[in-house]
């Protein structure tokens, strides 16, 4: 984008209480931007039909045929990548990779979810391993995203056939049945799913239930385990109207005939997914794993996933870690939940506490300096480039404002209500350059799951004003927290969002890589 004033602006922040200094936004100049070619009222239309007359092309090719830098814009891009051609080398260089507050404890190696969905699980994996590494004195080390990939699909066939059963009622081209339907058992997924399956299953290092092909490249198996899942939900749908018209079955004995039929149904399921990725270790069964130290020293571990899981999270707990998300369309200073998102049935709910941003960005930089990293979720296709040896997210990056003469005046609100955004990837937070002066972030340093030939050396840089546009989650330890943010998180008292609000959509984003 161009060095001129009309940037991707700052968020409306729709909340009387939204006083961030990185929030405020002209809205007049917001309305001026858009009504730039004005008509008076009652002007009459070139086409009145509504259709695209050939007047309207001539109108609109004499007005470009008349800007110079038009006539140059297309001179270049006519034989040239928009995105490649119009990066701003100002913005290149005013945001190295660079900063004054890391995680002292480096991890390796990159990590890569290749062609699947996983980026959530490698999140919450990558920011997870660092104390297990710092204790065991690991130069390398991965835990088993697969592992928690198969039980996360596991249990996601199983929460879509509970609510198959539960709006069995409903028709079958209702919104939310219709949309429940789209994808069942997407490989997204949020903080609290991640969670839930910590909390049952627990973790085992990669070695104990390694990457298969179908964990790697989820396409094939998700596209089977969907075609049988629809099925399954409208056996027990027609399961379900036969046990009502009997009046004789009691609602109690109704249920328990669903859930029976479901769990038999749910033999497939499993027979399936143990095929492709599988038979995974349970939670509660002892294993050993043998390993080096970083000094070629052997070593042992021996215990379950669950005590595992607990011997390597005991300084900052994921359970006592919540999500805190900026929303500008929704009350600041409230707790939001997500209707019918899940995993595990009868698990802990997605749950956020929606503020400030500035109130994410200093969160981040207390956990940061405390030597934890943080898991973050955003909108990643925006204003980005991963490519090899740049990895820069920033939205003066690209020139399209000035190679074309348009404003791009969407704010960060309007984008979520017109689908232009949404939260797609989940990384992790592992370095933030603070302005020694101000105490205010410039920009942060983000360890990604697209392996080592993405950004540099895994790795991207984030500008704040990249941040204030584009991160919508952040997910802290109480510790770091506000008092305020943790009350309202621990109230439980929550606003519930529709199943297909776009602050949840990477849960969706599935199949391909996030």
């Amino acid at each position: 984008m161009g060095s001129s004033v009309s940037k991707v602006p700052a968020q409306v922040s729709g909340t009387p209480d939204a006083t961030s200094s990185s929030e405020s936004f002209d809205e007049k100049r917001f309305v001026r931007s858009q009504s730039s070619a004005s008509h008076t009222v009652g002007s009459s239309p070139l086409a009145t039909d509504g259709s695209i007359s050939l007047p309207n092309v001539d109108a609109w090719e004499s007005a470009a045929a008349a800007d110079p830098k038009i006539q140059l814009t297309r001179t270049i891009l006519a034989n040239n990548n928009l995105r490649s051609t119009l990066v701003s080398r100002p913005a290149q260089v005013a945001i190295p990779h660079v900063f004054n507050h890391e995680v002292e404890f480096k991890t390796a190696p990159v990590t890569s979810q290749k062609s699947s969905g996983r980026c959530w699980l490698f999140a919450t994996t990558n920011v997870i391993r660092y104390e297990v590494m710092r204790k065991l004195k690991l130069k390398e080390f991965q835990l088993s995203q697969s592992y928690l990939f198969f039980w996360d699909k596991l249990n996601k066939s199983n929460y879509y056939l509970e609510l198959s059963i539960e709006n069995a009622d409903l028709p079958v081209d209702d919104r939310l049945v219709n949309f429940l339907a789209r994808d069942p058992i997407s490989d997204g997924g949020q903080w609290d799913m991640a969670l839930n399956l910590l909390e049952t299953y627990g973790l085992v290092p990669q070695p104990i239930y390694p990457e298969s092909y179908h964990s790697s490249a989820s396409s094939p198996l998700n596209t089977l385990l969907k075609l049988k899942l629809r099925e399954h939900a409208l056996t027990l749908r027609a399961l379900s109207s036969s046990l009502k018209g009997d009046h004789s079955i009691s609602p109690e004995s109704a249920l328990s005939t669903l859930r029976a039929k479901k769990e038999e149904l749910m033999q497939e399921v499993y027979t399936i997914m143990s095929a492709s990725l599988g038979v995974p270790p349970k939670p509660d069964a002892a294993f050993t794993w043998e390993y080096y130290t970083e000094d070629g020293k052997y070593a042992k571990w021996e215990g379950t996933p669950l005590q595992f899981y607990k011997a390597f999270t005991a300084k900052f707990s994921p359970a006592e870690s919540f999500s805190l998300i900026n929303d500008p369309r929704n009350e600041y200073n409230k707790l939001y939940t997500v209707n019918k998102l899940g995993n595990i049935w009868g698990g802990r709910p997605v749950l956020y506490v929606n503020t400030e941003i500035d109130e994410l960005k200093q969160a981040i930089i207390r956990s940061i300096k405390a030597g934890q990293p943080v898991f973050f979720g955003c909108d990643v296709g925006q204003f980005s480039d991963s490519s090899k040896g740049v990895g820069i997210m920033d939205t003066d990056y690209f020139e399209y404002e000035q190679a074309f003469n348009i404003t791009l005046g969407l704010t960060k609100a309007q984008r979520l209500d017109t689908n232009e955004s949404a939260m797609t990837h989940a990384m992790v937070i592992s370095g933030v350059h603070v302005d020694e002066k101000t105490g205010r972030p410039v920009r942060f340093k983000v360890e990604n799951s697209w392996g080592e030939d993405s950004g540099v050396q895994g790795h991207n840089v984030m500008s704040d004003k990249w941040f204030d546009q584009f991160v919508f989650q952040v997910v802290v330890h109480k510790s770091f927290a506000t008092k305020e943010h943790v009350k309202i998180f621990e109230s439980g008292e929550s606003v519930v969002l529709p199943a297909w609000d776009p602050m949840v959509r990477h849960y969706y984003f599935a199949d391909a890589r996030c």
